[in-house]
């Protein structure tokens, strides 16, 4: 038999449908909304390709040097040739047709899409390496098919599998052939994070059919959302310049330009972001391991197109995963120095989607053409106007990719993150504003392009830097995260597998510059205390990314300040814990302060959105509205970014509610400070040290109404004093339901296993 209905067809059937139909055929099986359909089997393609004598010439012609990109263009036009100039049998002819005209009678519009028995598997996506069709009648259906043939021996699809170590005479491809899905909106959803593995949903959203998307055409909106919370984390909508649509005279696939009203439209409402969602778990459930799902939506419909296993998480990032839990403008990066005669990096000069992760160096490369890739030499960085699957040969031998259009989830992205290539996509410009031979830095995490060359030490490749380096960690609801005092530590502290960072206190950069602030702004200039401020906090935000780290303002009592130079201008204080300190200092001292709010406003434009301000010694409503001014003006919008408090006095934690409502996102209780307020004891004086205790009812009181007040009002909780290290106040937060606890890095581990401990208590508690 020449076809295969798709309800026929289940996922052992690789060797006789393709990856693709297989697929398609258990979605189909588990009553999931599969448009109807069938296939053209492997097997008709062999004996077409026997029957007609030209295998041998066939394999012949494509067996090549694949680094060599003229031989790579020679045997595809030779093998297309063969393929689609030698005629199909008849009884193939009559069945396909048949086939056809049974959907819709006949009048259907169908997608015509190649399923290669080497495509879609567990280590090699071949994502983008066969050819679609779509909107596609009767009268071209034949030629189609055998175009589907042919393009099994692209440059790509010859490339990718001497890569990979395929032979080309052992790949068979089928064909599907299915009715068409005139959608409204389309895209792509991975199941899980597809370079990190953690479990957020991410999908990608575009007008009209998914074509646009998959191949890079369009920058698509950007969906993640937190699996365990079922909230959407992220939300980004992108300038939707283009679409794919059906003509409405000639039925073919047409590019549109976008209406002005609908190109910063969102595509996707939390409905239907919700449905996509059920849809995308019951699809992983299925499988049993994370997926890359095409989908479309016509008239309110969701249809799956499309499921391949996710092939671009690797073990050491499931790894680490498990070990750590999950958790524009230009701008300009901190300046630095690059070894060995390099370029020092500088601004950022484009920012788009981090769509392979890693940090490359070299000088750009820029391809508008296929015949540019011969130019890319090895350590290029190419720069391309969209990602296209053609420029795999290319890619293996470059240092990182950079486009202009498209999203982390085209297929040429999948083959970046494939290959271990750091990629950044739809930058908007890239080809237009940078040079032929500019050296630049791109951060495939963060999606920043920087002018210049980071030193060798600081580029990292995708899988060293999430290597874990402890035995996997206990898996808790709670998260338990790490306190930092000084960037040398963020390697340890990492190390640890802690949910990111509860406390980083700049204090002790400032602090190690010997002088007071005024006095090192007074002597070095205001951009170099700028520059210091994001040099210690990038050193840690980078070994946690894209964990969070919280970084506290400025809060060093004046006493520790006198010590350094222009200290003699620091006021004389009888007891410098109830003086001029925290937020306090911030607001009294705005020149200070501002500067940095900016160190944290360059740091978000660099790309480090994994940063989280944190304010200490906060009273009220009225010192966070204050700051929040003082946010606003730096250019940090407070409505997207994360901040919040230290609950270190009564007067916070009675006054919490208040600061919700000024828009606070989270509350970080510094027990060593509201003890002694609480308790009136000064913890620097020996002569009252007895009197110090942190589990004091009325202690536990203030934080036990605050986590319930901050619940009641969805703002997270969490607690980075010294406390958090001890089991009895572990079991006191978790029983009240804090979100995390922030312990010194001497103490993860253990207060890792007491939270697991009461959490699994408080389970059995439940149900006995």
């Amino acid at each position: 038999m020449a076809v295969l209905w798709l309800d026929e067809v289940r996922s052992d059937d690789l060797a006789t449908v393709g990856g693709k139909a297989a697929s398609l055929g258990e979605l189909t099986a588990a009553g999931l909304p599969v448009p109807p359909g069938f296939v053209v089997t492997a097997g008709t393609y062999r004996t077409f390709i026997e029957d007609a004598g030209i295998d041998d010439e066939l394999f012949a012609a494509v067996d090549v040097d694949s680094e060599d990109s003229k031989a790579l263009s020679r045997a595809h036009e030779r093998a297309h040739e063969l393929i689609v100039e030698t005629p199909l049998p008849e009884d193939v002819k009559t069945e396909v047709l048949d086939a056809y005209r049974s959907i819709d009678d006949g009048a259907a519009f169908v997608a015509v899409r190649s399923s290669a028995t080497a495509e879609d598997l567990p280590d090699a996506s071949f994502a983008g390496q066969q050819e679609t069709f779509l909107n596609v009648r009767e009268d071209d259906l034949l030629d189609r098919v055998k175009e589907c043939w042919a393009s099994l021996f692209s440059q790509r699809a010859i490339y990718y599998r001497n890569q990979k170590g395929f032979d080309h005479d052992t790949v068979d491809i089928a064909v599907v052939v299915q009715r068409m899905v005139d959608a409204d909106k389309s895209g792509v959803m991975f199941t899980s994070h597809p370079s990190t593995g953690e479990p957020r949903i991410i999908i990608e959203a575009a007008w009209g059919l998914g074509e646009a998307v998959v191949s890079g055409a369009v920058s698509p909106d950007n969906y993640v959302v937190n699996r365990a919370t079922q909230r959407t984390e992220d939300v980004t909508v992108a300038d939707k310049k283009l679409m794919h649509v059906k003509d409405a005279e000639t039925g073919e696939t047409v590019e549109r330009e976008v209406p002005d009203d609908r190109r910063e439209e969102r595509v996707l409402s939390d409905e239907e972001i919700a449905r996509l969602v059920d849809l995308g778990e019951e699809v992983e459930t299925h499988y049993g391991q994370p997926q890359d799902v095409e989908w479309a939506i016509v008239d309110g419909e969701v249809f799956m197109l499309q499921s391949r296993p996710i092939t671009t998480i690797s073990d050491t990032a499931v790894s680490n995963v498990e070990d750590v839990g999950s958790g524009v403008t230009d701008g300009e990066t901190g300046d630095a120095t690059a070894g060995d005669g390099e370029t020092a990096v500088g601004e950022v000069l484009l920012r788009g989607l981090g769509a392979s992760p890693g940090i490359a160096s070299g000088p750009a490369r820029i391809v508008t053409k296929l015949d540019h890739l011969d130019q890319v030499a090895e350590g290029d960085i190419i720069l391309a106007e969209m990602t296209m699957p053609d420029m795999v040969p290319a890619m293996k031998r470059a240092a990182g990719i950079v486009t202009d259009e498209g999203g982390m989830t085209s297929h040429a992205a999948i083959v970046s993150r494939e290959l271990g290539v750091p990629a950044v996509v739809g930058s908007g410009s890239a080809t237009r504003q940078l040079d032929d031979g500019q050296p630049i830095t791109i951060d495939g995490d963060k999606g920043t392009i920087r002018e210049g060359v980071e030193s060798k030490e600081k580029q990292r490749q995708p899988v060293e830097d999430a290597r874990p380096k402890t035995p996997v960690k206990p898996m808790t609801a709670t998260e338990v995260k790490v306190n930092v005092s000084i960037p040398e530590a963020a390697e340890r502290a990492a190390a640890t597998g802690a949910d990111g960072v509860g406390l980083l206190r700049i204090e002790h950069m400032v602090l190690s510059l010997g002088k007071t602030p005024e006095r090192f702004i007074d002597d070095n200039g205001e951009r170099a205390y700028v520059d210091e401020i994001i040099e210690g906090v990038r050193t840690v935000a980078d070994e946690f990314y894209p964990r969070p780290v919280r970084a506290r303002t400025l809060d060093a009592p004046s006493d520790e300040f006198r010590q350094l130079q222009g200290g003699e201008d620091v006021p004389r204080e009888h007891n410098p814990m109830l003086g001029y300190r925290g937020i306090r200092r911030s607001l009294g001292k705005p020149r200070v302060f501002k500067l940095e709010l900016e160190a944290f406003r360059r740091l978000y434009d660099m790309g480090y959105d994994n940063l989280e301000v944190m304010f200490p010694l906060v009273n009220d409503a009225e010192d966070v509205i204050r700051a929040r001014k003082h946010m606003k003006e730096a250019g940090i919008d407070p409505d997207k970014r994360e901040w919040g408090v230290m609950i270190e006095t009564p007067a916070s934690a009675l006054q919490v509610e208040e600061m919700a409502h000024a828009g606070i996102d989270f509350a970080s209780f510094g027990t060593n400070d509201l003890t002694q307020y609480t308790l009136a004891v000064d913890r620097n004086n020996e002569n009252v040290a007895s009197v110090y205790d942190e589990l004091h009812p009325a202690v536990l009181e203030l934080i036990g109404s605050t986590i319930e007040t901050c619940r009641e009002h969805g703002v997270d909780t969490s607690i980075c004093g010294q406390a958090g290290s001890k089991p009895k106040m572990v079991q006191f937060l978790v029983e009240h339901g804090i979100s995390s606890i922030s312990a010194n890095i001497d103490a993860v581990r253990d207060v890792q296993h007491e939270v697991k401990r009461v959490e699994q208590k408080l389970l059995l508690d439940s149900v006995r």
